[in-house]
């Protein structure tokens, strides 16, 4: 595609990246068959190529958004599906999430949707404040239907229809201890109070493959949930906190991976020596995270799963997060460790295809999420399975409300397969 930035232009670094990749689209149209949103709505602009041109557009002219092109933008998962299908390699993660950064400095919204964001932001990434927030919405749950029809409270009931009933108890935490490697397990913020037994399947797991977890003073979360909202001073706040608490161990005693359980997490992980890169004094040691961080599949598959046998052989759907597959090109391991495990795997078709959480999507655009949880759940029923395995913590809070079966983390079936409790629900 070409374009017109001037050499001004070009001097910032964003505008320049951004540039490099909007030429590299050569309108081929092959993002619009895997783009959630328009194989939805068939809106040319809600797909990756109407998007790309919106951006070039608004950059190039500089221009404050106006609110169709926000209202674009806005709908775009971020689930890069688009990505993994492009032949010409566009990195439009890097485009999509420098959109948001230029939206939302530019950009007045509506008094409703920059609550709702102020609110997001300032709740999901503290475990504590999130804990509260759910428990208050436990008592409003009874009012989500009027929220959910009334003209601009969607997004308010969308938060209290995707509310637990009731919050899990806080799970122990085994000790992980021995000699085959040394490595820190991402605590997070919404996984360790909507589904703390994930970490401590981790843990178990891990503790027999003789992995010693360690936690690191000072971690933080890892910043995705605003840099999605646009707010890049704040994701790399957090990066740089997670940066300096992991150095601190590879440095101190070493490690040989950072570990992550949510796949939304591991991608922006990976991705904090891009984010940090023109930072002199972060810009190496992020690079240098980046290239430890490890969804907790690709580990245990480096590191052998323990002897299995225990697990009864449950048929068991497995949904790829797109955070897994099309973020980090995570796609083989968690289906061949289950299959290991004992259990038999099964995907659905339109694999490729968001389920809609996206992060805070679910909640900010539940309309479309909530078609996408349909289209999702409709597929992940076909396979007849007992039970529904992934690897992010979005994925599974999106989808069991529209399941008839339970959905757990794929580490939850591994443990129990090896040794550890079965699965609530299961």
């Amino acid at each position: 595609m070409r374009t017109d930035f001037t050499p001004a232009q070009l001097a910032d670094p964003d505008v320049a990246a951004s540039e490099a990749q909007i030429r590299k689209c050569v309108r081929c149209g092959f993002c619009t068959a895997t783009c959630p949103t328009y194989v939805l709505l068939g809106d040319e602009l809600d797909s990756p190529r109407g998007r790309i041109y919106l951006i070039k557009d608004m950059l190039e002219a500089e221009r404050i958004p106006s609110p169709q092109v926000v209202r674009h933008i806005d709908r775009c998962l971020s689930c890069l599906s688009c990505a993994t299908t492009c032949p010409s390699s566009v990195d439009y993660r890097r485009l999509i999430d420098h959109a948001r950064t230029y939206v939302e400095a530019r950009y007045r919204r509506p008094w409703p949707d920059r609550a709702y964001r102020q609110l997001l932001a300032w709740v999901l990434p503290h475990p504590r404040r999130f804990r509260l927030a759910l428990r208050l919405a436990a008592l409003a749950r009874p009012l989500r239907g009027l929220f959910a029809r009334a003209p601009g409270l969607q997004p308010a009931g969308a938060m209290l229809a995707l509310a637990p009933r009731s919050l899990p108890r806080p799970e122990p935490q085994p000790a992980a201890g021995g000699g085959r490697g040394r490595v820190v397990v991402l605590e997070g913020c919404a996984e360790p109070v909507l589904r703390p037994q994930v970490r401590a399947a981790t843990l178990r797991l891990f503790g027999r493959m003789g992995l010693a977890v360690v936690r690191a003073a000072g971690e933080a979360c890892c910043g995705a949930l605003v840099h999605h909202l646009g707010r890049e001073d704040a994701a790399k706040a957090a990066a740089r906190a997670n940066v300096d608490a992991w150095t601190a161990e590879l440095d101190g005693a070493g490690l040989d991976a950072i570990v992550v359980t949510a796949a939304g997490c591991g991608t922006s992980v990976k991705h904090y020596g891009e984010l940090l890169r023109e930072d002199p004094a972060y810009a190496a040691k992020a690079a240098r995270i980046s290239a430890l961080a490890r969804d907790v599949s690709e580990v245990i598959a480096a590191f052998g799963l323990p002897p299995a046998g225990k697990a009864e052989p449950l048929r068991v759907a497995y949904q790829s997060a797109c955070s897994l597959q099309h973020g980090q090109g995570v796609t083989a391991p968690p289906v061949r460790l289950l299959a290991q495990a004992g259990f038999t795997v099964s995907e659905p078709a339109e694999a490729h295809l968001c389920c809609g959480s996206a992060g805070t999507y679910n909640i900010l655009e539940p309309a479309i999420a909530g078609r996408l949880r349909e289209r999702k759940a409709g597929r992940l029923a076909e396979l007849g399975a007992d039970v529904v395995a992934s690897g992010n913590i979005g994925c599974l809070t999106q989808l069991a409300p529209a399941l008839d079966i339970p959905a757990v983390h794929t580490v939850e079936l591994l443990d129990w397969a090896c040794g550890g409790p079965r699965p609530a629900g299961v």
